[in-house]
Protein backbone atom coordinates (compact mmCIF):
# COMPACT_ATOMS: atom_id res chain seq x y z
CA UNK A 1 0.00 0.00 0.00
CA UNK A 2 2.92 2.36 -0.53
CA UNK A 3 5.60 1.53 1.51
CA UNK A 4 8.32 -0.58 0.77
CA UNK A 5 8.40 -3.67 2.91
CA UNK A 6 11.88 -2.72 4.39
CA UNK A 7 10.67 0.50 6.11
CA UNK A 8 7.22 -0.76 6.75
CA UNK A 9 8.54 -3.35 9.14
CA UNK A 10 10.37 -0.39 11.50
CA UNK A 11 7.99 1.54 11.46
CA UNK A 12 5.15 2.65 13.94
CA UNK A 13 1.32 3.06 12.76
CA UNK A 14 1.78 6.66 13.14
CA UNK A 15 5.00 6.70 11.44
CA UNK A 16 3.21 5.01 8.33
CA UNK A 17 0.08 7.03 8.46
CA UNK A 18 3.24 10.01 8.24
CA UNK A 19 4.86 8.84 5.01
CA UNK A 20 1.53 7.90 3.49
CA UNK A 21 -0.01 11.44 3.53
CA UNK A 22 3.60 13.04 2.61
CA UNK A 23 3.97 10.38 -0.18
CA UNK A 24 0.17 10.88 -1.76
CA UNK A 25 -0.24 14.61 -0.90
CA UNK A 26 2.98 15.58 -2.89
CA UNK A 27 1.08 13.96 -5.92
CA UNK A 28 -1.88 15.66 -5.93
CA UNK A 29 -3.90 12.63 -4.79
CA UNK A 30 -5.25 14.04 -0.94
CA UNK A 31 -8.45 15.08 -2.57
CA UNK A 32 -10.05 16.61 0.89
CA UNK A 33 -9.94 17.72 4.30
CA UNK A 34 -11.15 16.81 7.62
CA UNK A 35 -14.64 17.64 8.38
CA UNK A 36 -16.30 17.91 11.87
CA UNK A 37 -19.36 14.91 12.01
CA UNK A 38 -21.78 16.71 14.61
CA UNK A 39 -24.54 15.78 16.52
CA UNK A 40 -28.18 15.47 14.97
CA UNK A 41 -31.10 15.74 16.82
CA UNK A 42 -33.99 13.61 16.39
CA UNK A 43 -37.61 13.44 16.87
CA UNK A 44 -40.36 11.61 18.68
CA UNK A 45 -40.09 7.75 18.66
CA UNK A 46 -43.38 6.26 19.87
CA UNK A 47 -44.23 6.85 23.65
CA UNK A 48 -40.26 7.72 23.92
CA UNK A 49 -37.56 9.67 21.68
CA UNK A 50 -35.19 8.65 19.49
CA UNK A 51 -31.46 10.65 19.34
CA UNK A 52 -28.62 10.51 16.55
CA UNK A 53 -25.48 11.69 17.55
CA UNK A 54 -21.72 11.33 16.75
CA UNK A 55 -19.17 12.77 17.98
CA UNK A 56 -16.41 15.11 16.11
CA UNK A 57 -13.71 12.88 13.83
CA UNK A 58 -11.76 13.69 10.94
CA UNK A 59 -13.17 11.99 7.39
CA UNK A 60 -10.85 12.34 4.43
CA UNK A 61 -13.23 13.21 1.42
CA UNK A 62 -13.25 13.02 -1.99
CA UNK A 63 -14.51 15.53 -4.60
CA UNK A 64 -18.42 15.15 -4.42
CA UNK A 65 -19.51 13.42 -7.83
CA UNK A 66 -22.56 14.10 -9.76
CA UNK A 67 -26.08 13.82 -8.15
CA UNK A 68 -27.30 10.11 -8.93
CA UNK A 69 -30.95 9.70 -8.88
CA UNK A 70 -31.77 8.34 -5.04
CA UNK A 71 -34.58 5.85 -6.54
CA UNK A 72 -31.62 4.25 -7.98
CA UNK A 73 -29.44 3.52 -5.01
CA UNK A 74 -30.01 1.01 -2.70
CA UNK A 75 -28.90 0.78 0.81
CA UNK A 76 -26.46 -2.18 1.44
CA UNK A 77 -24.43 -3.46 4.42
CA UNK A 78 -26.73 -2.91 7.45
CA UNK A 79 -25.41 -3.89 10.59
CA UNK A 80 -26.29 -2.68 14.47
CA UNK A 81 -23.91 -2.43 17.42
CA UNK A 82 -25.73 -1.52 20.92
CA UNK A 83 -24.53 1.77 22.86
CA UNK A 84 -23.48 1.97 26.38
CA UNK A 85 -26.92 0.30 27.66
CA UNK A 86 -28.32 -2.35 25.27
CA UNK A 87 -31.42 -1.89 26.96
CA UNK A 88 -31.96 1.52 25.51
CA UNK A 89 -29.59 2.81 22.91
CA UNK A 90 -28.84 0.97 19.29
CA UNK A 91 -27.17 2.13 16.56
CA UNK A 92 -28.35 1.62 12.87
CA UNK A 93 -25.58 1.87 10.40
CA UNK A 94 -25.25 1.13 6.61
CA UNK A 95 -23.58 2.01 3.43
CA UNK A 96 -24.29 3.64 -0.29
CA UNK A 97 -22.50 2.86 -3.12
CA UNK A 98 -22.55 6.82 -4.01
CA UNK A 99 -23.55 9.66 -2.49
CA UNK A 100 -27.13 10.35 -1.67
CA UNK A 101 -29.29 13.21 -0.51
CA UNK A 102 -30.82 13.37 3.39
CA UNK A 103 -30.14 9.70 4.43
CA UNK A 104 -32.61 8.56 7.17
CA UNK A 105 -33.80 5.52 9.30
CA UNK A 106 -37.57 5.01 10.16
CA UNK A 107 -38.23 2.72 13.36
CA UNK A 108 -41.32 1.94 14.74
CA UNK A 109 -42.75 -1.51 16.75
CA UNK A 110 -44.87 -2.37 13.91
CA UNK A 111 -43.77 -2.62 10.34
CA UNK A 112 -46.96 -0.56 8.94
CA UNK A 113 -45.99 2.18 11.56
CA UNK A 114 -42.58 3.71 11.18
CA UNK A 115 -41.63 7.02 12.60
CA UNK A 116 -40.83 10.46 10.92
CA UNK A 117 -37.58 10.22 9.51
CA UNK A 118 -34.22 10.30 11.75
CA UNK A 119 -31.41 11.96 9.86
CA UNK A 120 -28.35 9.86 9.80
CA UNK A 121 -24.38 11.42 10.01
CA UNK A 122 -22.86 10.17 6.47
CA UNK A 123 -19.00 9.58 7.09
CA UNK A 124 -17.72 9.80 3.79
CA UNK A 125 -13.98 7.65 3.41
CA UNK A 126 -11.74 8.28 0.20
CA UNK A 127 -8.73 6.17 -0.77
CA UNK A 128 -6.78 7.49 -3.50
CA UNK A 129 -5.45 5.24 -6.07
CA UNK A 130 -1.67 3.73 -5.19
CA UNK A 131 -2.71 3.24 -1.49
CA UNK A 132 -4.06 0.14 -2.41
CA UNK A 133 -4.91 -1.86 -5.65
CA UNK A 134 -7.97 0.19 -6.37
CA UNK A 135 -8.59 3.10 -8.39
CA UNK A 136 -9.44 6.19 -6.45
CA UNK A 137 -12.47 4.91 -4.50
CA UNK A 138 -15.13 7.14 -2.11
CA UNK A 139 -17.14 4.91 0.26
CA UNK A 140 -20.08 6.46 1.73
CA UNK A 141 -20.96 5.22 5.08
CA UNK A 142 -24.09 6.14 7.11
CA UNK A 143 -25.04 6.21 11.14
CA UNK A 144 -28.01 6.67 13.19
CA UNK A 145 -27.77 6.19 17.15
CA UNK A 146 -30.80 5.88 18.71
CA UNK A 147 -31.72 5.82 22.13
CA UNK A 148 -34.13 6.16 25.01
CA UNK A 149 -36.05 3.03 23.13
CA UNK A 150 -38.15 0.70 25.78
CA UNK A 151 -35.90 -2.46 26.73
CA UNK A 152 -37.05 -5.70 25.59
CA UNK A 153 -38.84 -4.65 22.58
CA UNK A 154 -38.92 -5.42 19.41
CA UNK A 155 -38.25 -2.93 16.28
CA UNK A 156 -38.69 -2.64 13.05
CA UNK A 157 -36.65 -0.25 11.36
CA UNK A 158 -35.86 0.68 7.23
CA UNK A 159 -32.90 2.99 6.38
CA UNK A 160 -33.35 5.40 2.93
CA UNK A 161 -32.74 8.65 1.38
CA UNK A 162 -34.61 10.85 -1.09
CA UNK A 163 -36.56 8.39 -3.60
CA UNK A 164 -35.88 5.32 -1.69
CA UNK A 165 -38.14 5.18 1.14
CA UNK A 166 -38.36 2.16 2.97
CA UNK A 167 -42.03 3.25 4.48
CA UNK A 168 -43.13 3.06 0.35
CA UNK A 169 -44.93 -0.30 0.10
CA UNK A 170 -43.28 -1.54 -2.70
CA UNK A 171 -40.33 -1.51 -0.28
CA UNK A 172 -41.39 -2.99 2.42
CA UNK A 173 -39.52 -6.07 2.09
CA UNK A 174 -36.62 -3.80 3.02
CA UNK A 175 -37.21 -3.39 6.74
CA UNK A 176 -35.25 -4.83 9.13
CA UNK A 177 -35.59 -5.82 13.03
CA UNK A 178 -33.84 -5.13 16.08
CA UNK A 179 -34.83 -6.26 19.96
CA UNK A 180 -33.61 -4.19 23.14
CA UNK A 181 -32.15 -6.36 25.78
CA UNK A 182 -34.58 -6.94 28.42
CA UNK A 183 -34.83 -5.19 31.86
CA UNK A 184 -34.82 -8.31 33.86
CA UNK A 185 -32.30 -10.99 33.96
CA UNK A 186 -33.39 -13.73 31.83
CA UNK A 187 -32.41 -16.84 29.80
CA UNK A 188 -30.23 -15.42 26.29
CA UNK A 189 -27.54 -16.61 23.31
CA UNK A 190 -24.70 -14.90 22.25
CA UNK A 191 -22.21 -16.33 19.59
CA UNK A 192 -18.55 -15.34 18.85
CA UNK A 193 -15.19 -15.40 16.73
CA UNK A 194 -12.51 -13.75 15.33
CA UNK A 195 -10.80 -13.70 11.84
CA UNK A 196 -13.56 -13.96 9.53
CA UNK A 197 -12.95 -12.18 6.30
CA UNK A 198 -15.10 -12.58 3.19
CA UNK A 199 -14.85 -16.66 2.22
CA UNK A 200 -17.36 -19.56 1.63
CA UNK A 201 -16.87 -20.59 4.88
CA UNK A 202 -17.56 -17.44 6.19
CA UNK A 203 -21.03 -17.43 4.84
CA UNK A 204 -21.71 -20.85 6.22
CA UNK A 205 -20.61 -19.99 9.75
CA UNK A 206 -22.98 -16.76 9.55
CA UNK A 207 -25.57 -18.66 8.42
CA UNK A 208 -25.35 -21.52 11.06
CA UNK A 209 -25.21 -18.23 13.74
CA UNK A 210 -28.20 -16.93 12.45
CA UNK A 211 -30.34 -19.96 13.12
CA UNK A 212 -28.59 -19.57 17.07
CA UNK A 213 -31.12 -16.53 17.46
CA UNK A 214 -28.47 -15.11 19.63
CA UNK A 215 -28.82 -11.49 21.45
CA UNK A 216 -25.30 -10.00 19.89
CA UNK A 217 -22.50 -11.56 18.33
CA UNK A 218 -19.19 -10.55 19.37
CA UNK A 219 -16.13 -10.52 16.71
CA UNK A 220 -12.70 -10.55 18.14
CA UNK A 221 -10.63 -8.91 15.68
CA UNK A 222 -9.85 -9.32 11.95
CA UNK A 223 -12.44 -8.41 10.81
CA UNK A 224 -12.17 -8.26 6.71
CA UNK A 225 -8.89 -8.34 5.82
CA UNK A 226 -8.86 -5.87 3.32
CA UNK A 227 -5.11 -5.65 4.15
CA UNK A 228 -3.92 -9.10 4.30
CA UNK A 229 0.11 -8.42 5.66
CA UNK A 230 -1.41 -8.32 9.18
CA UNK A 231 1.55 -6.78 10.39
CA UNK A 232 0.68 -3.17 11.02
CA UNK A 233 2.42 -2.67 7.20
CA UNK A 234 0.94 -1.52 3.91
CA UNK A 235 1.30 -3.78 1.43
CA UNK A 236 0.58 -3.34 -2.25
CA UNK A 237 -2.26 -6.01 -1.49
CA UNK A 238 -4.69 -3.25 0.55
CA UNK A 239 -8.02 -3.27 -1.07
CA UNK A 240 -10.68 -1.31 0.41
CA UNK A 241 -13.44 -2.94 -1.77
CA UNK A 242 -13.36 -5.49 0.57
CA UNK A 243 -15.01 -4.13 3.24
CA UNK A 244 -17.86 -4.01 0.47
CA UNK A 245 -17.74 -7.13 0.31
CA UNK A 246 -17.54 -8.04 4.07
CA UNK A 247 -20.65 -6.03 4.71
CA UNK A 248 -22.89 -7.29 2.18
CA UNK A 249 -21.66 -11.10 3.44
CA UNK A 250 -22.61 -9.93 6.90
CA UNK A 251 -25.79 -8.11 6.55
CA UNK A 252 -28.08 -11.00 6.74
CA UNK A 253 -27.06 -11.74 10.16
CA UNK A 254 -25.81 -7.93 11.26
CA UNK A 255 -28.79 -6.36 10.31
CA UNK A 256 -31.15 -8.00 13.32
CA UNK A 257 -28.05 -8.95 15.50
CA UNK A 258 -25.75 -6.53 17.24
CA UNK A 259 -22.36 -7.21 15.32
CA UNK A 260 -19.99 -5.89 18.19
CA UNK A 261 -16.06 -5.60 17.00
CA UNK A 262 -13.34 -5.61 18.53
CA UNK A 263 -9.45 -4.73 16.72
CA UNK A 264 -6.91 -6.88 15.37
CA UNK A 265 -3.61 -6.72 13.45
CA UNK A 266 -5.38 -6.99 10.14
CA UNK A 267 -7.72 -3.74 11.29
CA UNK A 268 -4.83 -1.24 11.34
CA UNK A 269 -5.16 0.57 8.14
CA UNK A 270 -2.57 3.25 7.99
CA UNK A 271 -3.82 5.68 5.40
CA UNK A 272 -6.63 6.61 7.53
CA UNK A 273 -5.42 7.88 10.61
CA UNK A 274 -2.19 7.69 12.53
CA UNK A 275 -3.88 4.93 15.22
CA UNK A 276 -5.00 3.13 11.80
CA UNK A 277 -8.36 2.95 13.05
CA UNK A 278 -9.46 5.74 10.92
CA UNK A 279 -11.19 3.84 8.38
CA UNK A 280 -13.14 1.98 10.83
CA UNK A 281 -14.21 4.41 12.65
CA UNK A 282 -16.04 5.63 9.50
CA UNK A 283 -18.09 2.13 8.94
CA UNK A 284 -18.83 1.09 13.05
CA UNK A 285 -20.53 3.09 15.64
CA UNK A 286 -19.43 1.21 19.08
CA UNK A 287 -20.32 2.41 22.33
CA UNK A 288 -17.64 4.79 23.05
CA UNK A 289 -17.25 4.43 26.96
CA UNK A 290 -13.49 3.13 26.97
CA UNK A 291 -10.61 4.97 28.39
CA UNK A 292 -9.65 6.60 24.80
CA UNK A 293 -12.12 6.61 22.18
CA UNK A 294 -10.04 8.94 20.10
CA UNK A 295 -7.38 6.73 20.14
CA UNK A 296 -8.97 3.43 20.80
CA UNK A 297 -11.93 3.19 19.12
CA UNK A 298 -12.90 -0.77 19.81
CA UNK A 299 -12.10 -0.24 23.54
CA UNK A 300 -15.41 -0.30 25.54
CA UNK A 301 -18.11 -2.16 27.41
CA UNK A 302 -21.73 -3.05 28.09
CA UNK A 303 -23.80 -5.00 30.23
CA UNK A 304 -26.72 -7.55 28.60
CA UNK A 305 -28.83 -8.99 31.26
CA UNK A 306 -26.13 -10.52 34.02
CA UNK A 307 -23.68 -10.82 31.81
CA UNK A 308 -20.66 -8.28 31.38
CA UNK A 309 -18.84 -7.87 28.25
CA UNK A 310 -15.64 -6.21 27.57
CA UNK A 311 -13.97 -5.41 24.56
CA UNK A 312 -9.92 -4.90 24.53
CA UNK A 313 -7.05 -3.73 21.98
CA UNK A 314 -4.45 -5.67 21.87
CA UNK A 315 -2.33 -3.81 19.66
CA UNK A 316 -1.93 -1.48 22.46
CA UNK A 317 0.07 -4.70 24.47
CA UNK A 318 1.14 -7.03 21.51
CA UNK A 319 5.28 -8.06 21.51
CA UNK A 320 4.72 -10.09 18.33
CA UNK A 321 3.19 -7.22 16.32
CA UNK A 322 4.04 -3.81 17.98
CA UNK A 323 3.25 -1.33 15.23
CA UNK A 324 0.29 0.50 17.78
CA UNK A 325 2.05 -1.10 21.08
CA UNK A 326 1.70 1.63 23.73
CA UNK A 327 -0.73 3.39 21.95
CA UNK A 328 -2.84 4.37 24.92
CA UNK A 329 0.52 4.46 27.43
CA UNK A 330 -1.10 2.16 30.03
CA UNK A 331 -4.54 3.72 30.07
CA UNK A 332 -6.10 1.35 28.21
CA UNK A 333 -5.17 -1.61 31.14
CA UNK A 334 -5.73 0.99 34.56
CA UNK A 335 -9.76 1.46 32.32
CA UNK A 336 -9.45 -2.39 32.96
CA UNK A 337 -9.14 -2.82 36.58
CA UNK A 338 -11.18 -0.25 36.86
CA UNK A 339 -13.99 -1.92 35.10
CA UNK A 340 -13.53 -5.29 36.58
CA UNK A 341 -13.36 -3.96 39.90
CA UNK A 342 -16.68 -1.56 39.51
CA UNK A 343 -18.16 -4.81 37.37
CA UNK A 344 -17.45 -7.29 40.27
CA UNK A 345 -18.86 -5.47 42.88
CA UNK A 346 -22.31 -5.36 41.14
CA UNK A 347 -24.88 -7.13 42.51
CA UNK A 348 -26.63 -7.70 39.10
CA UNK A 349 -23.78 -8.73 37.31
CA UNK A 350 -22.61 -12.73 37.66
CA UNK A 351 -20.33 -13.49 34.14
CA UNK A 352 -17.69 -10.92 32.79
CA UNK A 353 -16.80 -12.30 29.54
CA UNK A 354 -13.76 -10.51 27.78
CA UNK A 355 -12.91 -10.50 24.32
CA UNK A 356 -9.75 -9.24 22.50
CA UNK A 357 -7.74 -10.52 19.21
CA UNK A 358 -4.46 -11.65 20.19
CA UNK A 359 -4.18 -14.63 22.27
CA UNK A 360 -3.15 -15.07 25.27
CA UNK A 361 -3.13 -18.71 25.56
CA UNK A 362 -2.83 -20.48 22.29
CA UNK A 363 -0.22 -23.13 20.61
CA UNK A 364 -0.54 -22.69 16.92
CA UNK A 365 2.59 -23.26 15.05
CA UNK A 366 1.76 -19.66 13.38
CA UNK A 367 0.91 -16.76 16.23
CA UNK A 368 0.72 -19.11 19.38
CA UNK A 369 0.51 -17.16 22.43
CA UNK A 370 0.85 -13.10 23.11
CA UNK A 371 3.41 -12.26 26.04
CA UNK A 372 2.19 -8.85 25.77
CA UNK A 373 -1.20 -9.71 26.56
CA UNK A 374 -0.27 -12.10 29.35
CA UNK A 375 2.24 -9.75 31.25
CA UNK A 376 0.10 -6.76 31.38
CA UNK A 377 -3.86 -8.53 31.54
CA UNK A 378 -3.68 -11.88 32.74
CA UNK A 379 -3.12 -10.96 36.52
CA UNK A 380 -5.67 -9.11 36.51
CA UNK A 381 -8.21 -11.41 35.28
CA UNK A 382 -7.40 -13.58 37.89
CA UNK A 383 -7.56 -11.41 40.58
CA UNK A 384 -11.17 -10.12 39.26
CA UNK A 385 -12.12 -13.78 38.43
CA UNK A 386 -12.95 -12.98 34.93
CA UNK A 387 -15.25 -16.21 33.65
CA UNK A 388 -14.07 -16.51 29.76
CA UNK A 389 -11.84 -14.73 28.12
CA UNK A 390 -12.75 -15.33 23.79
CA UNK A 391 -9.86 -14.53 21.12
CA UNK A 392 -9.16 -14.93 17.53
CA UNK A 393 -5.60 -14.37 15.96
CA UNK A 394 -5.27 -18.23 15.40
CA UNK A 395 -7.19 -19.68 13.01
CA UNK A 396 -8.50 -22.61 14.85
CA UNK A 397 -10.51 -23.37 17.54
CA UNK A 398 -8.56 -23.55 20.63
CA UNK A 399 -10.02 -24.37 24.63
CA UNK A 400 -8.14 -24.19 27.64
CA UNK A 401 -8.48 -26.02 31.28
CA UNK A 402 -9.34 -23.17 33.60
CA UNK A 403 -5.64 -21.77 34.40
CA UNK A 404 -4.38 -20.12 37.23
CA UNK A 405 -0.55 -18.21 37.22
CA UNK A 406 0.12 -19.56 34.04
CA UNK A 407 -0.51 -23.37 35.06
CA UNK A 408 -3.45 -25.43 34.68
CA UNK A 409 -5.74 -24.45 37.96
CA UNK A 410 -8.28 -27.39 36.98
CA UNK A 411 -8.71 -29.44 34.22
CA UNK A 412 -11.47 -29.03 32.22
CA UNK A 413 -12.76 -31.90 30.47
CA UNK A 414 -15.39 -31.44 27.11
CA UNK A 415 -18.71 -31.62 29.06
CA UNK A 416 -16.61 -30.32 32.58
CA UNK A 417 -17.71 -27.71 34.72
CA UNK A 418 -15.05 -24.38 35.90
CA UNK A 419 -15.97 -22.21 38.61
CA UNK A 420 -13.32 -19.32 38.20
CA UNK A 421 -14.00 -18.51 41.68
CA UNK A 422 -11.38 -20.78 42.94
CA UNK A 423 -10.80 -22.67 39.52
CA UNK A 424 -8.98 -20.25 37.35
CA UNK A 425 -9.76 -18.56 33.80
CA UNK A 426 -10.96 -20.48 30.81
CA UNK A 427 -9.81 -19.37 27.31
CA UNK A 428 -11.14 -20.31 24.32
CA UNK A 429 -9.25 -19.37 20.82
CA UNK A 430 -12.41 -19.04 17.96
CA UNK A 431 -10.22 -17.56 14.66
CA UNK A 432 -11.86 -19.95 12.60
CA UNK A 433 -14.50 -17.89 11.42
CA UNK A 434 -13.45 -18.13 7.76
CA UNK A 435 -9.85 -17.46 7.06
CA UNK A 436 -7.31 -20.00 5.95
CA UNK A 437 -6.70 -22.35 8.59
CA UNK A 438 -3.58 -22.84 10.55
CA UNK A 439 -1.95 -25.57 12.48
CA UNK A 440 -1.20 -27.32 15.72
CA UNK A 441 2.46 -28.82 16.41
CA UNK A 442 0.53 -32.25 17.82
CA UNK A 443 -3.12 -33.59 16.79
CA UNK A 444 -6.35 -32.37 17.29
CA UNK A 445 -8.54 -33.14 20.44
CA UNK A 446 -12.04 -32.53 20.40
CA UNK A 447 -15.18 -33.92 21.41
CA UNK A 448 -15.95 -37.43 19.66
CA UNK A 449 -11.83 -37.10 17.87
CA UNK A 450 -10.38 -36.85 21.50
CA UNK A 451 -6.76 -37.46 21.94
CA UNK A 452 -5.82 -35.67 25.53
CA UNK A 453 -1.86 -35.18 25.81
CA UNK A 454 -0.13 -34.20 29.19
CA UNK A 455 1.55 -31.24 27.10
CA UNK A 456 2.09 -29.57 24.33
CA UNK A 457 5.59 -28.20 23.01
CA UNK A 458 5.09 -24.53 21.85
CA UNK A 459 6.67 -21.18 22.32
CA UNK A 460 5.47 -17.40 23.76
CA UNK A 461 6.07 -13.76 22.44
CA UNK A 462 8.53 -11.99 24.81
CA UNK A 463 9.00 -8.31 24.95
CA UNK A 464 11.85 -8.39 22.64
CA UNK A 465 10.12 -10.25 19.56
CA UNK A 466 11.38 -13.83 20.47
CA UNK A 467 9.90 -16.80 20.08
CA UNK A 468 10.10 -18.11 23.86
CA UNK A 469 10.14 -22.12 23.87
CA UNK A 470 7.49 -23.45 26.86
CA UNK A 471 5.93 -26.38 27.50
CA UNK A 472 2.34 -26.33 28.78
CA UNK A 473 -0.31 -28.58 30.08
CA UNK A 474 -3.28 -26.86 29.26
CA UNK A 475 -4.40 -27.05 26.01
CA UNK A 476 -7.85 -28.93 26.49
CA UNK A 477 -9.28 -29.28 23.03
CA UNK A 478 -8.14 -28.51 19.73
CA UNK A 479 -9.94 -28.35 16.37
CA UNK A 480 -8.25 -27.51 13.30
CA UNK A 481 -11.60 -26.19 11.32
CA UNK A 482 -14.32 -23.47 10.58
CA UNK A 483 -16.05 -22.94 13.79
CA UNK A 484 -17.72 -20.46 16.50
CA UNK A 485 -18.84 -20.29 19.86
CA UNK A 486 -22.43 -20.60 21.11
CA UNK A 487 -23.09 -19.24 24.40
CA UNK A 488 -26.11 -19.79 26.67
CA UNK A 489 -26.82 -17.55 29.69
CA UNK A 490 -28.96 -18.64 32.28
CA UNK A 491 -29.44 -16.59 35.94
CA UNK A 492 -30.07 -17.97 38.74
CA UNK A 493 -32.17 -16.50 42.08
CA UNK A 494 -29.58 -14.97 44.50
CA UNK A 495 -28.11 -18.31 46.44
CA UNK A 496 -27.81 -20.81 43.77
CA UNK A 497 -26.20 -21.22 40.46
CA UNK A 498 -25.75 -19.33 37.24
CA UNK A 499 -24.08 -20.67 34.36
CA UNK A 500 -22.63 -19.76 30.67
CA UNK A 501 -22.99 -23.33 29.32
CA UNK A 502 -20.16 -23.05 26.07
CA UNK A 503 -20.63 -24.98 22.96
CA UNK A 504 -18.68 -24.97 19.95
CA UNK A 505 -20.35 -25.48 16.60
CA UNK A 506 -17.78 -26.56 12.92
CA UNK A 507 -19.80 -25.05 10.21
CA UNK A 508 -21.81 -27.83 9.15
CA UNK A 509 -23.53 -27.53 13.03
CA UNK A 510 -21.42 -30.51 14.41
CA UNK A 511 -20.90 -29.85 18.12
CA UNK A 512 -16.78 -30.06 18.70
CA UNK A 513 -16.85 -28.77 22.15
CA UNK A 514 -18.83 -27.81 25.53
CA UNK A 515 -17.77 -26.96 28.95
CA UNK A 516 -19.60 -24.89 31.54
CA UNK A 517 -18.94 -21.70 33.59
CA UNK A 518 -20.70 -21.73 36.81
CA UNK A 519 -20.85 -18.92 39.34
CA UNK A 520 -23.64 -18.02 42.59
CA UNK A 521 -25.78 -15.61 41.85
CA UNK A 522 -26.01 -13.06 44.48
CA UNK A 523 -28.84 -10.78 42.71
Amino acid sequence: MGIPQRLAERMSMAEQHEYLHSKFSRRGLLRGGAVAAGGLAAGGLLTGTANASAPAAPRLLAPSPEHVDGALVAPIGRHLAFGTDPRTQMTVSWQVPVAVKNPFVRIGTHPWNLSKRIPAEVRSLYTPAGVGSSPNYTQYYLHVQLSKLHPGTTYYYGVGHDGFDPASSHLAGTIGTFTTAPASRSKFTFTAFGDQGVSYHALANDSLILGQNPAFHLHAGDICYADPSGSGQTSDTFDVRTWDQFLAQTETVAKQVPWMVGYGNHDMEAWYSPNGYGGEEARFQLPGNGPDPKNLPGVYSFVYGNTAVISLDANDVSYEIPANQGLSKGKQTAWLEAQLKSLRQRRDVDFIVVFFHHCAFSTTNQHASEGGARDAWVPLFEKYQVDLVVNGHNHVYERTDAIKANAVGKQVPIGGTARPESDGVVYVTAGGAGKSLYSFPVPDSYEGNEKPLDSVATYVWDKDRNKVAETVHWSRVRFTGYSFIRVDVAPASRGRTSTLSVRALAENGTEIDRFTIARPSRA
